[in-house]
């Protein structure tokens, strides 16, 4: 007799983390997104601490199905936060398909990271593209994308952007990058979307005001969701007038263009 297989869940979580407050849980996810989540009890996620911490907010709300001592959390393996999932910096590409093991025997599985939605990013996706090799359902539940939110909060062009990611942390690359995405910007429309690791977040907008054209807009979105959002969208020339750069503790979602 043929199990049926289990399905992935993408399941989003707040982006309060790292934070030093936290929003309340039902303000950032929908009713029908927690109570998936509190009925799974196998997890793929990127922290298994942040994870369980993640659980137990959710138990607060919709009862768990098993206790947090009974979940089956697997974290992701390092090389993948190092390398990437696909095979970036020359790596072969990881192979999720063994994570994944709990699905073929029936379980569903819950695919988590410590902020918003898994695979965007995050780390998570080469779990996606296993569940798709190996035949499983995929389903992406409702959450907060801070990427999305941001872009949409800016002003900045929502129908043609790109996410870069991390900008280099050498001063010389970093100044070589911002140019690169200005011109790529300015000469097609496109916004720029990037990310930096909260306290290098002063060094990188010292750079951004430094280096951009004084006519490029410029867009900050830090805390999104939580009550002391900041969302703000300015030509680089009034930034330079109203100075007023992020915190070195909050998660920050930049955004260039036109």
């Amino acid at each position: 007799m043929n199990v049926k297989t289990g399905t992935l869940y993408l399941v989003p979580a707040p982006l309060d983390f790292g934070c030093d407050t936290q929003a309340p849980l039902q303000d950032a996810l929908p009713s029908a997104t927690l109570q998936t989540a509190a009925r799974l009890t196998h997890w793929v996620c990127e922290n298994a601490k942040s994870t369980r911490a993640y659980l137990k907010r959710i138990d607060a709300l919709h009862p768990l199905a098993l206790s947090l001592q009974q979940q089956q959390i697997t974290e992701l393996p390092r090389e993948v936060h190092k390398k990437g999932d696909h095979g970036d910096k020359g790596s072969a590409p990881f192979d999720a398909r063994p994570l994944l093991a709990a699905a073929l025997n029936g379980h569903d599985i819950g695919l988590v990271s410590e902020a918003g939605m898994p695979a965007v990013a995050d780390p998570g996706s080469s779990v996606v593209r296993a569940a798709h090799d190996l035949g499983l359902r995929v389903v992406p539940l409702v959450g907060p994308v801070s990427l999305l939110l941001a872009l949409a909060a800016s002003g900045l062009n929502g129908q043609n952007f790109a996410f870069v990611g991390y900008l280099p942390q050498d001063g010389q690359e970093r100044t070589q990058r911002i140019k690169e995405l200005e011109g790529i910007a300015l000469r097609m429309g496109q916004t720029q979307l990037f990310i930096e690791t909260p306290y290098r977040n002063p060094a990188l907008w010292q750079a951004l005001v430094q280096t951009l054209q004084p006519h490029t807009r410029l867009a900050l979105a830090s805390g999104l969701t939580l009550p002391d959002a900041r969302v703000q969208s300015q030509l680089v020339r009034q930034w330079k007038q109203q100075p007023a750069p992020p915190d070195n503790r909050t998660p920050v979602v930049f955004a260039l263009g036109r």
